[in-house]
């Protein structure tokens, strides 16, 4: 799954390690970096975890990149790399760096813990609900941005989109995919989660599958709703692109969906939104988990919330507000 689990030969304590690492896909190289760290550190916060003792950065330098591109750019990603690791309570203390035909970054995320402050993913039980700690539609946002000065590809998504909103999408995609899961994390913990998983490359639908194989229990997951940040629905639409909507478009850095029991659900909607944890946070009931044979689908016609960026009005974008989103499915 998300993390390998290792058992020590001292005292019942677990080594969780895990390891990822990508291009880079948005244009701040700051950004960059506190986004590949918040995905390093999910695959952790996605078994329950909320500490990490230590981090490692992986890091490519492009051959092609000039010495003045390569003194502004490396610095900055080292830096919001560290500054995410910083805010997720762990510190970078090495690493590797080599000169590569493409920049890459990620890292290492490495903790040590008792069985109690983990949650192994496959304790899903019939009743549960899936529950999702951030919107969908990463990759459709990033590349609509990059099509703005690609007149071929944005004459096929303008009649759906303004520049405007792609820019609100992509800046609402580039905060979520650097927002941290650990406070997701932690509520697993108070609300009694059965399992989970982040949203990343497979997409909501290859991660729901992923997971549900996990289950010891004879279960299937059913999706019915789709938080997608606002006006990416129409815009894979209109591309033919990234099947935003059969759940396949892959995610970068994105949410956990978890397994809650269904009186706890509401309430971990209710809670991770709470001032007290800062800004940004969000949560969705986006299925059931019913009997079943250990796969997961969703619905021929799931219901789309759009998720309006920070600072829009509803008027201005969509006619359905995101916080209208945490009643059960039927």
């Amino acid at each position: 799954m998300d993390s390998c689990v290792i058992p020590l030969r001292h005292g019942g304590l677990s080594l969780v390690q895990t390891t990822d690492f990508f291009y880079p896909l948005v244009e701040d190289p700051y950004m960059m970096g506190r986004i590949a760290c918040a995905n390093v550190l999910s695959d952790l916060y996605a078994m329950g975890i909320t500490e990490c003792d230590n981090m490692l950065m992986l890091l490519s330098v492009s051959q092609s990149m000039s010495d003045e591109e390569r003194e502004k750019v490396t610095p900055l990603m080292i830096k919001g790399f560290r500054d995410a690791a910083e805010e997720g309570g762990t510190a970078v203390t090495g690493g590797q760096t080599v000169v590569n035909p493409w920049i890459i970054i990620g890292g290492v995320a490495t903790v040590v813990c008792q069985p109690n402050e983990f949650i192994m993913p496959d304790s899903a039980v019939v009743g549960d609900v899936l529950v999702l700690t951030k919107p969908l539609g990463t990759q459709v946002a990033v590349n609509a941005h990059q099509w703005l000065d690609n007149p071929e590809r944005w004459n096929k998504i303008k009649m759906v989109v303004s520049r405007e909103e792609v820019e609100l999408a992509y800046q609402e995609a580039m905060f979520n995919m650097a927002t941290l899961n650990r406070t997701a994390a932690g509520l697993m913990h108070t609300f009694n989660a059965h399992a989970a998983t982040d949203i990343t490359g497979f997409g909501i639908l290859g991660h729901s599958q992923n997971l549900a194989k996990q289950q010891r229990n004879e279960v299937s997951f059913v999706i019915h709703n789709l938080p997608i940040i606002a006006k990416m629905a129409a815009v894979s639409k209109a591309s033919g692109r990234f099947g935003l909507l059969q759940g396949t478009s892959a995610e970068t850095s994105g949410g956990l969906l978890i397994c809650l029991p269904r009186e706890q659900a509401a309430r971990f909607c209710s809670e991770i939104k709470s001032s007290k944890y800062g800004e940004g946070h969000q949560a969705w009931i986006v299925g059931i988990v019913e009997k079943g044979n250990r796969t997961a689908r969703i619905i021929d016609k799931p219901r789309v919330i759009e998720v309006l960026p920070r600072g829009t009005t509803a008027s201005s974008l969509a006619p359905e507000n995101s916080s209208a989103s945490c009643e059960p499915s039927s």
